[in-house]
């Protein structure tokens, strides 16, 4: 059994990328039985909590819409490849993501983390949905089965809100500052949305660490 910790944010498209690429890696190697985990990380951890109209964001964090254009081209061509559609066109404002993440701690009690990920890179990069709005979280949870009554209490409370800001500080301490990052077996560690082949040698080292113990 192989345990891959995946750090990521709910609205970074190269973690998009990078699950589809992790999925055909351990597809491509049927003696690899993986366990995953999701971990917080903010790209913007400055965001208002109300999010920000999206022409102000790529003023903020590109400079302008034209160079945001040709980081989004780069970013569209390898999610085809991948046969991820991104419509980023859809996307009116980017959200702060910490409820999102919230969500995901919530759907890890349950075993649906997977799930819950998923539909939210969907919801985002798809349909251009809110994913800080409390009802764009609360369909996302009932689509792939969480209770909504539970799933609207959690919401509505601070539950997790700690682990999620815990894990994001972490991650800055282990010195990530971007993602993807994985962590396999908590000591072999790649960054970005690699190629499957990127990871068959963290696999290997971590199957040789398994036999030695």
């Amino acid at each position: 059994m192989v345990q891959i910790d995946i750090y990521s944010d709910t609205v970074c498209p190269w973690c998009f990328i990078g699950k589809r690429r992790l999925e055909r890696a351990l597809a491509a190697r049927d003696d690899i039985t993986a366990t995953i985990k999701w971990h917080a990380f903010q790209l913007n951890p400055d965001m208002p909590l109300a999010g920000m109209e999206r022409e102000r964001y790529f003023a903020a964090k590109f400079g302008g819409p034209d160079r945001a254009a040709g980081v989004y081209a780069t970013i569209a061509r390898a999610g085809h490849a991948e046969r991820i559609p991104f419509d980023f066109d859809a996307i009116p404002r980017m959200p702060n993501t910490i409820q999102s993440h919230r969500l995901v701690c919530f759907a890890d009690r349950f075993g649906m983390q997977e799930a819950v990920v998923e539909a939210l890179f969907q919801a985002f990069f798809f349909d251009g949905e809110d994913i800080g709005d409390d009802l764009t979280l609360l369909r996302v949870a009932h689509l792939v089965g969480l209770d909504r009554d539970a799933t609207s209490a959690f919401l509505a409370s601070d539950d997790e809100r700690d682990t999620v800001l815990a894990e994001d500080l972490r991650a800055r301490r282990m010195g990530i500052n971007a993602v993807p990052y994985y962590v396999v077996n908590g000591a072999y560690a790649i960054s970005g949305a690699q190629e499957p082949e990127a990871f068959f040698p963290l696999f290997d080292l971590a199957g040789v660490g398994l036999a030695a113990e």
